[in-house]
């Protein structure tokens, strides 16, 4: 289980794409229609991750990782097992697959991931 995508919370989403643009080169894009846009970190062929800036829900800056899983319920069960706990429960996210976010014994959040299973 690798982390597959992250997410910047931040209190001014404009300033902090802004800051990445220039400095980093980073590129963004609105998703749907909330304030989350899908963040491009470079090239598909060099190795890394993508992710994600949205406002953070109570102004706090903060990055969560989230980590792709085979089984989500498995996973959920595995982190309250050592300890963890499920802070934002399953969601369904249509056409790339379920989300949990989890809060680690030290307080760290953290996403755990399923991808949607793709007909052939």
């Amino acid at each position: 289980m690798r982390p597959v995508h992250f997410e910047y919370q931040s209190p001014d989403p404009a300033a902090s794409q802004d800051f990445f643009s220039k400095a980093l080169g980073w590129t963004f894009q609105q998703w749907g229609e909330f304030p989350y846009w899908l963040t491009t970190t470079g090239p598909d062929d060099r190795p890394g991750i993508n992710g994600a800036l949205m406002p953070s829900p109570d102004d706090q800056p903060r990055t969560v990782i989230t980590v792709d899983v085979p089984d989500i319920h498995q996973a959920l069960e595995r982190v309250s097992s050592a300890g963890g706990e499920t802070v934002v429960p399953i969601q369904d996210i249509p056409e790339v697959g379920r989300v949990a976010y989890c809060r680690d014994p030290q307080g760290i959040v953290f996403g755990v991931y399923q991808a949607a299973e793709m007909d052939e």
